[in-house]
């Protein structure tokens, strides 16, 4: 077994696991439905009272005129940027070097829609009003992904992206939000959702990031951008007959954890201070602007594997089931807090935290 394997294998049989709600198993779905009338009709095709009800009520709640429910955010995305190209009859968008259409989707919005990608700024940094007002090639659309996963969960001050909305507008350019966790940075911009959907044209939303739902994703705008949406969804092969279990799961979850981002986010916060304790080892960024954070170790990947599985063992407690490689002697790993932290005692965390600044400080010796 790869060292890697024995990690996640490890962490798998921890009692405890620092991110996320729990175990994602049958449990998740089982619950989301215990308390629904055996007789609620499914949506069909797309269809339907349980469909329809949650599109106007996900719309509102975001501040839009309407909302579409889609089986996956990746479809969702790359759907929206095809309008947006479509209307402005011009095959650019622009979007950061670390964004889930580049690096996650094989090149889908290039092969599938014949879209360039402009990217901006570079992979240690998030966008500034500088690089848009720098751009050297026309663009039909901009995509900002908030909170930008890949560099840490980092946010852009709310002035920023304010100056990128209304450059946007007085350009033409049309302004797409990649919201998949926009629940998790309301605590932080200390703003609601309407008030930083109103900057966007358009936004998607993910139902199984934060909220934790089994899959489903929200593409939301005006009638006439959520109707074209619609058609490029049965284009795309997201009109199932059903797409029920995905929904019901969105919406429990969604007046479940809703109200719990606050909480999440100040965990982040105490929970990051105590990574930063550690010898050679770091957040980023060193204070969490959300619910997730990422773990920077000065320590081969290899070498850090080995001393997780170990601390996992002893200790009961999972921070990680992977880690990813940044040079030959370092790596890192991200964090994302939700339900599972409570269940925690808090003196167990502090005691595996530790063990880990002390394996730290071992293998630098």
């Amino acid at each position: 077994m790869s060292q890697s394997n024995a990690l996640a294998e490890a962490y798998k049989q921890t009692n405890y696991q620092l991110s996320g709600h729990g175990r994602r198993n049958i449990q998740i779905l089982k619950e989301s439905i215990n308390d629904l009338n055996e007789l609620q009709e499914s949506d069909m095709y797309g269809k339907g009272k349980i469909i329809e009800d949650f599109q106007a009520k996900v719309a509102a709640y975001l501040g839009k005129e309407s909302a579409v429910f889609f089986p996956s955010g990746t479809m969702a995305q790359q759907i929206a940027l095809r309008i947006w190209c479509d209307k402005k009859q011009l095959r650019k968008v622009a979007y950061h070097p670390l964004s889930h259409l580049e690096i996650h989707e094989e090149d889908g919005l290039k092969k599938l829609h014949h879209i360039e990608s402009v990217l901006l700024a570079d992979k240690t940094r998030l966008i500034e009003m500088e690089d848009v007002l720098n751009m050297q090639e026309d663009v039909a659309c901009l995509l900002l992904e908030l909170p930008q996963r890949e560099i840490g969960g980092q946010l852009p001050d709310f002035k920023t992206i304010e100056q990128i909305s209304s450059y946007c507008r007085n350009e033409g350019i049309m302004l797409h939000l990649d919201g998949a966790r926009i629940f998790e940075i309301l605590p932080y911009y200390k703003k609601s959702a309407v008030e930083i959907c109103n900057l966007f044209d358009s936004v998607y939303i993910s139902f199984y990031k934060g909220i934790g739902g089994i899959a489903g994703a929200i593409l939301a705008g005006d009638k006439n951008f959520t109707n074209e949406s619609k058609v490029w969804k049965r284009r795309h092969g997201g009109d199932l007959i059903s797409l029920y279990p995905y929904i019901v799961s969105s919406d429990y979850y969604f007046e479940q954890r809703l109200d719990k981002m606050n909480q999440y986010y100040e965990y982040a916060k105490e929970i990051a201070e105590l990574f930063n304790q550690c010898f050679a080892v770091s957040t980023l960024p060193i204070q969490p602007v959300s619910n997730m954070f990422h773990v920077h170790l000065s320590i081969s990947k290899d070498k850090l594997e080995t001393l997780l599985t170990s601390i996992y063992k002893k200790t009961e407690i999972g921070f990680t089931s992977f880690v990813k490689e940044k040079s030959e002697e370092s790596c890192y790993f991200e964090i994302s807090i939700g339900d599972a932290i409570v269940k925690i005692p808090k003196e167990k965390l502090k005691k595996a935290i530790q063990m880990l600044n002390e394996s730290m400080e071992e293998n630098h010796n």
